[in-house]
């Protein structure tokens, strides 16, 4: 008999790519979401279920005639774990998907807090064994720990926590490859980079994170593992992989510190690394199904035709647009040069 699992956030980027994993695997998936897929995004081997989690007894109707798996996506606080442990019964196993931006570094500084307290300065690869903030209900940060602990210490089925970094792949409202694929199609030759472009903010492909899901129900386990690509590329390295996927010509100008005003930043500029140890979710058997240069073009094409058919990408998406402050930086780098 083939096993069944329900896919909370179905319609999301990481829900719809675990939902086709799944079913290539024979796995008979349900999706759950608020909303319907878009017209032509159904997987026509899934179910789909409206669901509001807001709603009394909506989780409990949802596996009520038991799952093998139930995979959520959008669990977001402690809340949302007590939701969980009351239909676990139900359920075999669990995989709740979280986030790298719980760690703090040794002088206790967060990715949260990093404009009040500054930058944290992480190890060369992070572990799952970082200490990470404090629980509570004050940030997305503190409340995805929250959300950890309470299914860590309490659920008596295994329960997979998965920690992706810098997630891309179709879908996606909150696109970052946007800001290199809109100036594309713009025509922008020339883009510059904070940091000296130089920035590194591992990335996660959600075909990567399905295949680790896949692999944590194959034999399920209760853990906390990272889920991210194979390599930690810069900013300058992910511009450049882009640009191949339209074998386009520009040229990305390392820019010497923060971003100053409009011009600089990016979904990636960050002043320290990034980087997620795999080691342990490779001992357990990952193996990531593609390399970012080999993923993002899925992410690229899926931006491109949702911002055809009219949808808005996130608001901090939007800021990293200006295109008068840059060519104003550039104009004034032209002349330096040209001085000197």
């Amino acid at each position: 008999m083939a096993k069944t699992a329900l896919i909370v956030g179905g319609s999301g980027q990481i829900g719809r790519a675990t939902a086709t994993a799944l079913t290539a695997d024979g796995w008979l998936v349900v999706c759950a979401q608020r909303n319907p897929p878009a017209h032509g995004q159904a997987n026509p081997a899934v179910e789909h279920i409206a669901f509001d989690r807001d709603q009394p007894g909506a989780l409990a109707r949802a596996v009520a005639r038991g799952v093998d798996a139930l995979i959520d996506t959008v669990a977001y606080d402690e809340r949302h774990a007590r939701q969980l442990l009351e239909v676990e019964a139900d359920v075999g196993a669990l995989v709740v998907i979280s986030s790298a931006s719980v760690y703090r570094d040794a002088a206790g500084r967060s990715l949260d807090e990093a404009r009040e307290t500054g930058f944290p300065r992480f190890p060369a690869a992070i572990d799952e064994d970082q200490p990470t903030v404090a629980p509570g209900p004050q940030t997305y940060s503190t409340r995805k720990v929250a959300l950890e602990q309470t299914l860590l210490q309490n659920s008596r089925r295994p329960v997979a926590i998965l920690r992706p970094g810098a997630i891309h792949g179709e879908g996606s409202g909150h696109c970052r490859e946007w800001f290199f694929v809109r100036r594309i199609l713009d025509g922008r030759r020339v883009v510059p980079l904070a940091y000296g472009g130089e920035s590194l903010f591992h990335t996660s492909a959600t075909i990567n994170v399905a295949a680790l899901i896949t692999m944590v129900l194959e034999t399920p386990v209760t853990a906390v593992l990272h889920a991210a690509d194979p390599a930690a590329l810069t900013v300058t390295q992910i511009g450049e992989a882009i640009a191949r996927v339209y074998s386009y010509d520009w040229r990305l100008i390392p820019m010497p510190g923060p971003p100053t005003g409009g011009v600089g930043g990016s979904p990636w500029a960050v002043p320290h690394p990034i980087v997620l140890s795999t080691d342990r979710a490779v001992a357990l058997g990952y193996r990531p199904r593609a390399t970012y240069e080999d993923a993002v073009g899925a992410a690229c094409r899926s931006a491109q035709a949702l911002a055809a058919a009219g949808a808005a990408f996130s608001d901090y998406l939007l800021k990293l647009f200006d295109y008068a402050s840059e060519d104003g930086y550039l104009s004034a780098r032209s002349q330096a040069l040209g001085d000197a």
